[in-house]
């Protein structure tokens, strides 16, 4: 019988009630407090999140009482936050990892588990290929399975929004962006990061307005909330006839951007990664390694080599890019899929953070 868990380039994403149900998501859970008692003992402290989709939280609850029944330190979020808030967490809080709730840019029917690492990135190929193993094995002989109660002790709540938005203003020159009268039109997809561009940059003369704010997770009149132009109709469509100067989009769980321009429409991730890039090294005249991965636009290696930089390339997936990057101190890491990470920040993707430097960018 193939296996009903089966992690693919950043996580286990399944059909809702075909193979993501409760039955699977607590035997991948069980793996994965196993794996983390293997390696930090229950010391461990990790932390849970999740997205708007379908019984997300539910799922969450049930990931986190079975972490907490295996004897670790649960915290579990009080609300749908961003997936680069709980890397965000789980590095300001010294945890052993993270474990998120969430399908990323799927359809609605789907949703899924990421697991996060110690660092704050994705959790390595051989650490994935451990887990996976283990709760197959499980799901043959899920009485191993513990579940603690939902009022444990070991667990807590907390708000992973505050100190997230508060590190992200350390990164850009926020004053500069609110007093620079651009009209930026942003759409959330019905996701995690709604209103918190908003948040972090309402005031002066900027002017910032949202569509698809509201969390649904069937997200109505898109095909999925993934930031690509199919999906970004409307975006499109408001940047050009109100004349923004900019149009931001991220994905599910706001780890990825998409832009728009009321000129040129749809600006693809490749461009988008180059627009990073010059205005990081022309610009801002910072100087650290590009990563890439290895679909990415070659201008990226071109710009690199222009102002001295060096550029390393890599497989698909930021569970490759971000030890690169940590490895290098690397100035940016990019894919071709819409996800950047920036250096002092966390070695992930993180779709909120990209919107504010493109912003700034233009």
């Amino acid at each position: 019988m193939a296996n009903k868990i089966k992690f693919g380039t950043d996580g286990w994403r399944a059909i809702i009630g075909e193979d993501f149900t409760f039955e699977n998501v607590r035997a991948c859970t069980q793996a994965i407090a196993e794996y983390f008692l293997s390696s930090y003992g229950t010391a461990a402290h990790i932390v849970v999140g999740h997205d708007t989709r379908f019984e997300s939280d539910e799922f969450a609850t049930t990931v986190s009482r079975i972490l907490a029944g295996n004897g670790l330190t649960v915290e579990i979020t009080n609300r749908p936050a961003p997936t680069p808030a709980f890397s965000f967490r789980v590095v300001e809080q010294k945890a052993a990892g993270a474990v998120i709730i969430t399908s990323s840019h799927n359809p609605y029917q789907w949703n899924g588990i990421k697991i996060k690492s110690h660092f704050g990135g994705s959790a390595s190929p051989e650490v994935v290929e451990n887990i996976e193993a283990r709760a197959n094995a499980i799901l043959q002989n899920p009485t191993s399975i513990k579940i603690a109660p939902a009022q444990s002790d070991l667990i807590k709540k907390f708000d992973p929004i505050r100190g997230y938005l508060e590190a992200l203003k350390q990164q850009v020159d926020i004053p500069k962006i609110q007093s620079s009268g651009l009209r930026i039109a942003v759409d959330s997809m019905y996701g995690t990061g709604s209103g918190l561009l908003k948040e972090i940059l309402d005031g002066k003369s900027l002017v910032i307005d949202e569509i698809h704010t509201e969390a649904n997770p069937r997200f109505p009149g898109i095909h999925a909330p993934e930031p690509i132009a199919r999906n970004l109709q409307e975006l499109i469509t408001l940047t050009q006839v109100k004349q923004y100067s900019l149009g931001v989009a991220n994905d599910g769980d706001a780890d990825r951007l998409g832009i728009t321009d009321p000129k040129n429409g749809f600006i693809d991730s490749l461009g988008t990664f180059a627009i990073l890039v010059n205005y990081l090294l022309a610009e801002k005249k910072l100087s650290g390694a590009i990563v890439k991965s290895i679909t990415t636009t070659a201008m990226v290696k071109l710009l690199a080599e222009q102002y001295g930089s060096p550029c390393y390339e890599t497989p698909v997936g930021f569970k490759y890019i971000g030890p690169i990057m940590m490895q290098h101190n690397a100035l940016i890491g990019g894919e071709e899929s819409g996800g950047y990470g920036f250096r002092g920040h966390i070695p992930e993707r993180d779709g909120i953070l990209s919107a504010l430097y493109l912003i700034v960018a233009i």
